[in-house]
C-alpha cells in the first residue's frame, strides 16, 4: 500500500491493496511503531490545563481548526452529512461519537463538524509524536489514553469533567486502526470497554460513519478517482438502567457496530481494497 502519498491522485492501482493477517494490522505505521518502541506522556502531563492562558490558545486553536475543517471536508472531499437532526435528543447533556476509522485527517477534522458542539477525541500517545500536528493534537482537544495508572486514573477524571460537568462531545475510534478509505467496519477490538464513559456516567451515545463514492466526472480532471464523502450521524443508543456496566457495555457496542454496518452499506466506490491473507490468489 502506498503509505506517505494517501491523497495523490495517481497512485496505481496496484498499489492500493493491503493484505492482511489480522483487522488488527496497520496499513500506517509511524516511526515509533515500526521499531516497536512504547511511547509514553511527557513527564506531568496535564489533562486539563491549569494554565488560563493554555487554555485560550485551546480556544484559538479549536476555532482556527474548526474553521479550517470546513473548507477542507466540505470543499475538497465535497462531505455531507446526513442525521444531524438527532442530536437534537442529547440537548442538555455530554454524549459520546463512535466513527469508524478510514481517514487520517478527516477523522480529525469531521467530528468536529458533525456533532453540535466542541469535541474532545481519545487518541494513542504515539500520535503526539507526529511531525508537526502532534504537539498541536491536545490544543484542538486529543486525549492521550494513559500508559500508566496514574494516568489513567488522571485521563478517566478529565473524561469525566469533559462530559459531565461540560457536556461536550468525546470522540472514539473503536476500529482502533486507520485503515485509509475502507469500506468494511471491523469489528472492536476493546470489545464493549471503550464505552464505559457513557455507561458510568449514564450517557447517550451516537454512530458516525463515513462512506466513500466516485466523484463526478468533471470533478475527477482536479482530483482524480479520489472519492468523496458521505457521512451518516446515527442515534442517541442510551444505556439500560435495569443492566449491568458490563452488560450496557455490550449492548451498546453492539448497537453502534450494527449502526455502522448498515451505513457502511451505502458505499458505493472502493479506492483501497483490504484482503485477508488466506484469501489472496496467487
Amino acid at each position: 500500500m502506498a503509505k506517505a502519498e494517501l491523497f495523490q491522485k495517481d497512485i496505481p492501482k496496484s498499489e492500493r491493496v493491503f493484505y492482511y493477517e489480522s483487522e488488527e494490522d496497520d496499513p500506517i505505521k509511524t516511526k515509533e511503531q515500526e521499531r516497536k518502541e512504547k511511547v509514553t506522556l511527557p513527564e506531568g502531563y496535564e489533562y486539563i490545563p491549569k494554565s488560563w492562558l493554555t487554555r485560550l490558545k485551546s480556544r484559538l486553536y479549536f476555532s482556527a481548526f474548526w474553521v479550517f475543517g470546513q473548507w477542507y471536508e466540505r470543499r475538497y472531499w465535497k462531505a455531507k452529512f446526513y442525521g444531524r437532526e438527532k442530536l437534537k435528543k442529547a440537548r442538555g447533556t455530554g454524549y459520546v461519537m463512535y466513527c469508524n476509522h478510514t481517514n487520517p485527517f478527516h477523522d480529525v477534522f469531521g467530528p468536529a463538524l458533525a456533532v453540535d458542539r466542541r469535541i474532545y477525541t481519545v487518541i494513542s500517545p504515539v500520535n503526539l509524536k507526529l511531525p508537526k500536528i502532534g504537539p498541536v493534537l491536545p490544543m484542538i482537544g486529543g486525549i492521550p489514553l494513559g500508559t500508566n495508572e496514574a494516568e489513567k486514573k488522571a485521563m478517566n477524571e478529565a473524561v469525566d469533567t469533559r462530559l459531565v460537568k461540560q457536556k461536550k462531545c468525546l470522540v472514539i475510534y473503536p476500529e482502533a486502526h486507520v485503515w485509509p478509505y475502507a469500506t468494511k467496519i471491523r469489528k472492536f477490538p476493546a470489545g464493549g470497554k471503550s464505552f464505559k464513559y457513557a455507561v458510568r456516567n449514564n450517557l447517550p451515545v451516537f454512530s458516525m460513519t463515513t462512506t466513500y463514492h466516485e466523484r463526478s466526472k468533471r470533478a475527477q480532471k482536479k482530483y482524480g478517482d479520489l472519492p468523496r464523502m458521505d457521512i451518516y450521524v446515527d442515534g442517541p443508543f442510551f444505556p439500560d438502567p435495569s443492566k449491568s456496566d458490563e452488560k450496557n457495555q455490550e449492548m451498546l457496542a453492539k448497537k453502534v457496530y450494527d449502526s455502522m454496518v448498515k451505513y457502511a452499506k451505502k458505499n458505493t466506490y472502493e479506492y483501497f481494497k483490504y484482503i485477508k491473507k488466506s484469501d489472496k490468489i496467487d
